[in-house]
């Protein structure tokens, strides 16, 4: 019987039109419709208080006539009309549409009462993003776990169904008690099992390098896992190349620098393969930053910034603008970075802090691009002023408040402002504690590097130049033991960056360029290292070096604004310079 179900599963499957049923009524109302309440109204006050610092300063509805998510056979044992919604649902799963992917498995039991599997699909969405740092919420825990329930009740029709009920019931089961990364590992090892019982089942396998790659210790920069999981899915996409869940997953497996460049090929074809999915546009910008390609990452997330917003998520919105801004600004183009962050109110007045979910991130990630973008431009422009008069806004996420007390505190060390950099050292220090105090260890050590920082630069405006130089030392180290989140583009700061630009101040550039050096391993053309890194070369004697550093950082900015930032004059002039 599986056999038959395989072979009827493998057949090529594009969705075509087909009624939907069972879509949300937060959808149905769009973001016109939602209500303006208390969190709403603080969050745009938040990020006008930002702005005003800076100077920039249950009705059916029918599917497009040709929505492309890509094509998927998930075998299942439902009715035929419920297969067909079926595969759907799991193409929305799979580009991380969580909310969609609820209603399309909601529609599946609508279709057919008896097909328990698909609770199994309402349960892994319910898990969200499995590459997003920090602890799940105890409300989504709670419905994920009471979908295992309902499908295990109802009872799968197959030995195989009940394989993958059993699996995702590993993410929830005992989640009051044992620790998230222990029932992220447990669910690896189930679906492990479930791939290795049933070869024939490409799914299984997607899944399963999925989990692998999630499941990876940041700390491991052998990359086992990751490799691991990419050589599944690169397998598999030689026989599957339509498919959005691999092409999404090689991303995300290879979304480290050493590795980046081994998922060019996914990078290229994913927003082809699932153009009707805001996350698909936005993912290869994943990529893209890690190699430097800027121009390539503007165009992706102004796309995925555009559909998030026509899907009303604006979570999604807000993460593909913060990865925009970043390669705005590695490009010299701050006026259209400004203009973004001038028209952060009107995003956050779109974004619903309050849905349970929406797009890929969450609201978390909602919360950290509106902190996080207005400090990289005032951050990455050197404008210390601006970046000690941004406003915290509090929030349930404590590391996206850390985002803002790093800005102010690196302005206020950098303008000599002792008691302004401390205030801000001690903010992320009660942060950093409530952090330890909830569990969330990744954010706490993110936190650690922020905050060591900060303190590092506030001595070295105080004349305690080799203290300084050891703790900003430490916070490179700390920083190069992690890896960074999924939610961010990159750090406000490299550590090892703000390492480099103390030792050139030091009048120490011969131990500057080597600090620049291994900061552009792990991010390749990043406007502050590659300038750092020309200027240190220059005052250190190596000449040859120094105009090689200054035409990359002229080529990476060939459309920066005109005129333009003073250090792409000073690398104008440096190589118009004759030699000595």
């Amino acid at each position: 019987m599986y056999a038959a179900m395989l072979m009827c599963g493998r057949k090529r499957y594009q969705w075509r039109p087909r009624a939907l049923r069972g879509l949300s009524a937060r959808r149905r109302r769009g973001t016109a419709g939602r209500c303006k309440d208390l969190a709403s109204a603080t969050l745009v006050a938040f990020v006008w208080l930002n702005l005003l610092a800076s100077p920039c300063s249950a009705q059916e509805l029918p599917h497009p006539d040709a929505e492309k998510l890509g094509q998927v056979h998930f075998a299942t044992s439902c009715t035929g009309m419920a297969q067909a919604e079926f595969n759907r649902a799991v193409a929305l799963l799979h580009s991380f549409q969580f909310s969609r992917a609820i209603d399309g498995f909601n529609a599946v039991l609508a279709d057919d009462p008896t097909c328990a599997i698909a609770y199994w699909g309402v349960a892994l969405s319910r898990w969200t993003n499995p590459f997003a740092p920090g602890k799940k919420d105890s409300g989504q825990l709670q419905l994920g776990r009471a979908s295992v329930d309902r499908g295990r009740e109802l009872g799968a029709k197959t030995e195989r169904e009940r394989a993958y009920l059993t699996a995702v019931g590993r993410l929830f089961v005992d989640f009051e008690k044992t620790p998230q990364q222990a029932r992220l590992l447990a669910y690896r090892d189930a679906m492990r099992d479930v791939a290795a019982a049933y070869p024939g089942d490409h799914e299984a396998r997607i899944f399963y390098a999925l989990a692998l790659a999630a499941a990876e210790d940041p700390a491991d920069k052998s990359y086992r896992a990751r490799l691991e999981a990419g050589a599944i899915l690169e397998r598999l996409f030689e026989e599957e190349p339509t498919h959005p869940g691999i092409a999404h997953y090689i991303i995300h497996a290879y979304d480290v620098p050493a590795l980046a460049g081994h998922a060019l090929a996914a990078t290229r074809r994913y927003a082809e393969i699932a153009p009707d999915a805001p996350h698909a546009l936005h993912m290869p910008s994943h990529t893209f930053t890690r190699l430097g390609y800027w121009n390539d990452s503007i165009e992706s997330n102004a796309a995925a910034a555009t559909a998030a917003r026509r899907e009303g998520q604006g979570d999604e919105e807000l993460h593909a603008s913060d990865y925009e801004v970043y390669a705005y600004l590695q490009s010299g183009r701050d006026r259209a970075a400004g203009r973004i962050v001038k028209s952060l109110p009107e995003i956050a007045s779109r974004f619903d802090p309050q849905a349970a979910l929406t797009g890929a991130g969450g609201p978390s990630v909602g919360y950290f691009a509106l902190a996080a973008i207005p400090a990289r431009y005032a951050l990455e422009r050197r404008d210390w002023t601006e970046a000690g008069q941004l406003v915290p806004l509090e929030t349930p996420y404590p590391h996206t408040e850390a985002m803002t007390w790093f800005a102010r505190g690196i302005g206020a060390a950098r303008l000599g402002q002792a008691a302004a950099a401390n205030e801000s050292a001690l903010a992320l220090q009660r942060i950093q504690d409530r952090l330890l105090q909830a569990g969330e260890m990744y954010w706490a050590r993110q936190v650690e590097i922020q905050t060591l920082a900060v303190a590092a630069w506030t001595d070295f405006a105080a004349g305690k130049k080799a203290a300084a130089v050891r703790q900003m030392a430490s916070a490179a180290a700390l920083e190069d033991a992690t890896e960074k989140s999924v939610v961010t583009p990159g750090p406000l700061a490299p550590a090892r960056e703000l390492l480099a630009e103390m030792l050139l101040e030091s009048n120490e550039p011969a131990q500057a360029l080597e600090q620049f050096k291994v900061t552009l391993e792990k991010e390749p053309r990043r406007f502050r290292s590659l300038y750092g890194a020309a200027r240190a070369a220059q005052l250190s004697g190596h000449r040859t070096a120094s105009r090689t550093y200054f035409r990359e950082l002229l080529a990476v900015c060939a459309d920066a604004d005109q005129p333009g930032r003073p250090e792409l004059e000073e690398a104008r002039a440096a190589l118009t310079k004759r030699h000595d």
